[in-house]
């Protein structure tokens, strides 16, 4: 039973990869001798663009599911597995994407808010989101529903 689904586009993501995607573009057409290397770059852009466009977090009575753009590059974590969640502030210089910071393993398309997951292992997880305490009410749900 799905508990939480939240979906948060990256909007200052798509404006500078699509900045840089418009000037590889005249790049391509007014220097003709790079095209190979300027191509490449081209769909490197075009390509972090689909995969990291968004972010959608999921949570159900048996796992939380973090997935990028369509899905490709995504985590899940086990409800079980979670020993607690707390909402937290990350740094502006975490950046956007997947991140290794000193507070563990960070997804993130925008902002500076995250819900932070602490497993039963002592590892931890930062999720970015626009929505933090809907999300760690829906993880506490969970975790309620999965230990009764």
């Amino acid at each position: 039973m799905q508990l939480y689904r939240h979906r948060q586009v990256g909007t200052l993501i798509l404006v500078a990869l699509g900045f840089g995607v418009v000037l590889t573009a005249m790049l391509l057409i007014l220097v003709p001798e790079g095209r190979v290397l300027t191509g490449l770059v081209l769909v490197i852009l075009l390509l972090c663009i689909l995969l990291f466009h968004a972010l959608t977090v999921e949570v159900s009575t048996d796992e939380l599911v973090v997935s990028f753009g369509p899905g490709v590059i995504r985590k899940r974590f086990r409800i079980a597995d979670i020993h607690d969640a707390r909402v937290a502030k990350n740094r502006w210089y975490y950046g956007w994407g997947i991140r290794l910071t000193p507070h563990g393993w960070l997804f993130n398309v925008s902002g500076l808010n995250a819900v932070e997951l602490e497993l039963k292992n002592n590892r931890k997880f930062r999720i970015g989101t626009d929505d933090p305490q809907r999300l760690i009410t829906s993880i506490q749900t969970a975790r309620q529903l999965t230990s009764q």
